[in-house]
């Protein structure tokens, strides 16, 4: 608040360049992730395998039984991977960040980055939301393609399916919705008639959707055990697309996995600001080719 008690913008007191940094959620997961950063940073690598249970190095990078692929062993994986990626480029004195932002997962790894909570709690944090939305079944998600998310919708309002859900604007040209199996299956149909793509996803449940919510409640009573910290550089919210008041992260985080992940929107907000520089950090570059979708339906 300044001197005549008006609440200050806190994105106004900003470099000339907004460096941003991103991090990926999952779908991003690769056989070999990680190997030129676990030997830079043993003590985090040790504390991951003492909370896990199990060696990260080894699911990284020998993906024993397949595991990388099962949501449950994803979502630390990816955690890991990505916060010693952002560790070793505050090692290298990279730039510093004016804001972060993350896909799903990926928002935990830009909350550790902003300081809301250290690299071990953020490992007990996924360990715990990926066993819980790795235990609901019966769910289904397709990623659908050339079509806007308001026509998605009305196709699907056209042709009865009211429980299935958009549960990811990743851009003007890419929507996933997620629902019941049998209605993600019947409704393809219809989304082709109306000049979409369909694209199943190989997931076990209807994330970011109704169906999730149980698991968010459960959640959203895990987080309230932890106390988490100020944030030193704001992070966007998949749930809002705007930066997260700290009051509100743990409800923000809770709802996230029942909401929508307004990632578009959320890109939209970032290109926004001064002279965006866009670093994303993690595995593959998922979100790079999303930036390139967004900058085009800008216009």
């Amino acid at each position: 608040m300044d001197s005549a008690g008006r609440n200050e913008d806190p994105c106004r007191f900003i470099s000339e360049m907004s460096t941003i940094c991103v991090f990926p959620g999952q779908g991003a997961q690769k056989q070999g992730m990680g190997e030129a950063l676990f030997d830079g940073f043993p003590h985090e690598v040790a504390a991951a395998d003492s909370i896990l249970g199990y060696s990260i190095r080894e699911l990284c990078l020998e993906n024993p039984e397949g595991r990388l692929g099962n949501t449950a062993f994803t979502q630390p994986a990816l955690f890991i991977v990505s916060a010693l990626g952002f560790l070793a480029r505050s090692k290298e004195g990279a730039a510093p960040v004016d804001f972060v932002a993350g896909h799903s997962l990926g928002e935990y790894t830009a909350l550790f980055a902003a300081g809301a909570f250290d690299f071990e709690t953020g490992v007990r944090l996924v360990q715990e939301r990926g066993r819980l939305m790795s235990e609901v079944k019966g769910g289904g998600m397709a990623a659908i393609l050339g079509m806007a998310p308001a026509a998605i919708q009305q196709a699907l309002a056209d042709g009865g399916f009211g429980e299935v859900d958009l549960a990811n604007q990743n851009s003007p040209k890419q929507t996933v919705i997620a629902g019941p199996k049998g209605d993600i299956e019947s409704c393809a149909p219809v989304i082709q008639a109306a000049g979409g793509k369909v694209i199943p996803l190989d997931v076990s449940g209807a994330f970011h959707s109704r169906q999730m919510k149980p698991v968010a409640l459960q959640f959203e009573s895990y987080l309230s055990e932890f106390s988490f910290g100020t944030l030193s550089i704001p992070v966007i919210a998949n749930v809002t697309a705007k930066p997260y008041e700290s009051a509100d992260l743990v409800k923000t985080l809770a709802a996230q996995i029942s909401s929508p992940v307004l990632w578009s929107d959320s890109v939209n907000y970032l290109l926004d600001q001064a002279d965006p520089n866009f670093e994303e950090i993690g595995p593959g570059k998922v979100l790079s080719g999303l930036l390139r979708q967004i900058k085009a339906g800008r216009g």
